[in-house]
């Protein structure tokens, strides 16, 4: 009987955590957005909570904060796009049910592929094929039943925020600027600026920052924001990364639609609905596919 490496014992299970604890978004999310706390606080707590945990591993560490101009550059865009993608995804959960627009989110391995076509990356047969059923899945899954209405303008944050992530993850990998920056430095710069641009949003609000956000749960909820989907599933991914390679740890990222979708319908009742079942298959079958028949 063949054992496991040492290298699949971290990787599997750092690879799983990434995905569960990614899906866990809507979990502290949403009941501090039905306390009536703004999407501007909930994600500047968040950003902010995450720096300082971060910024304290780096400095505990003794891990340098020095970056040059040019790469400065780079990590505000870095930034903004990080920023971007979890306010279209927050905005997304005023709209559709969390589980489904966390879902969507999953989306972003096949919208890298088209943006590599921009760039004179032409995919494979298998990918096209992909492509096409994710497409399909997601129409399905988007569709209106006797059940629920799925209103298309959250359709359309969720994806947009997986347009955003996926250029991002582009800019990560093309970039020879950054290449020789930490996961753990780029990320404390790419929140780093979305604390700052949410709380320049808060400042342009007539609402209190802490309005909404009312005793110790909601405090909690902020700092398992900050932790479980920021800060551990970007720590976890990065482990998987370097033990298993970046495709067996881009393949179990399917556990993120699942918790999302498990913490949506068990905890906050969202509805299950056949064609959002058929539908995340058909995507999830065809992502995994992907990126298992071009290994990337």
């Amino acid at each position: 009987m063949k054992t496991l490496s040492k290298n699949a014992i971290i990787g599997y299970p750092s690879g799983i955590i990434t995905g569960i604890t990614y899906g866990l978004n809507p979990l502290f999310a949403i009941p501090l957005m039905k306390n009536g706390a703004s999407i501007g606080s909930i994600l500047f707590f968040r950003y902010t909570f995450a720096v300082l945990m971060l910024g304290a591993f780096l400095w505990l560490s003794k891990q340098s904060f020095k970056i040059t101009g040019k790469q400065a550059s780079v990590l505000l865009v870095l930034g903004l796009l990080y920023t971007g993608s979890s306010l279209f995804l927050f905005e997304a959960y005023n709209y559709i049910a969390s589980g489904l627009a966390t879902t969507l989110i999953f989306l972003y391995p096949v919208l890298v592929a088209i943006i590599m076509v921009f760039l004179g990356v032409f995919p494979s047969w298998p990918v096209w094929l992909a492509i096409a059923a994710t497409f399909g899945g997601v129409l399905m899954m988007t569709q209106s039943d006797a059940s629920q209405t799925i209103d298309p303008i959250g359709v359309i944050f969720s994806i947009a925020s997986a347009l955003v992530y996926a250029l991002f993850i582009v800019i990560i990998n093309r970039s020879k600027v950054i290449a020789n920056i930490s996961n753990t430095l780029l990320t404390f710069y790419a929140l780093t600026v979305g604390s700052f641009v949410f709380l320049g949003k808060i400042c342009f609000a007539d609402t209190a920052i802490t309005a909404g956000i009312e005793g110790g749960a909601a405090w909690l909820n902020l700092i398992g924001l900050a932790l479980l989907p920021t800060i551990v599933s970007t720590a976890t991914l990065a482990i998987a990364t370097r033990n298993i390679g970046a495709t067996k740890a881009s393949v179990l990222g399917v556990f993120e639609p699942i918790t999302a979708i498990l913490v949506g319908t068990l905890m906050f009742g969202e509805p299950l609905t056949t064609n959002i079942v058929v539908g995340i298959s058909i995507a999830m079958v065809a992502v995994t596919f992907m990126i298992v028949v071009t290994k990337r």
